[in-house]
């Protein structure tokens, strides 16, 4: 995230500017592109939090691999 000297982040600064650029008919964009800068913030941090579980997941599965090998008893 990219801050600018109000605290207003670069993705605020987009959807005003994406917003402002389709009222005054200067962009044809559908409203799905032109809100991408807000919900696009939620999606891309939903995949890295799916991204994180998931090889947090696989980390526990091979921890638990190889303390079961090492517990053996021949």
């Amino acid at each position: 995230m990219i801050l600018l000297g109000s605290g207003l982040c670069l993705c605020d600064v987009l959807l005003v500017v994406f917003v402002v650029l389709k009222l005054i008919g200067q962009i044809t964009w559908s409203w799905w592109w032109v809100t991408a800068p807000f919900w696009g913030q939620f999606v891309i941090g939903f995949v890295v939090l799916i991204l994180w579980a998931i090889t947090f997941r696989i980390i526990n599965l091979i921890q638990d691999a190889r303390g079961l090998l090492g517990k053996r008893k021949d």
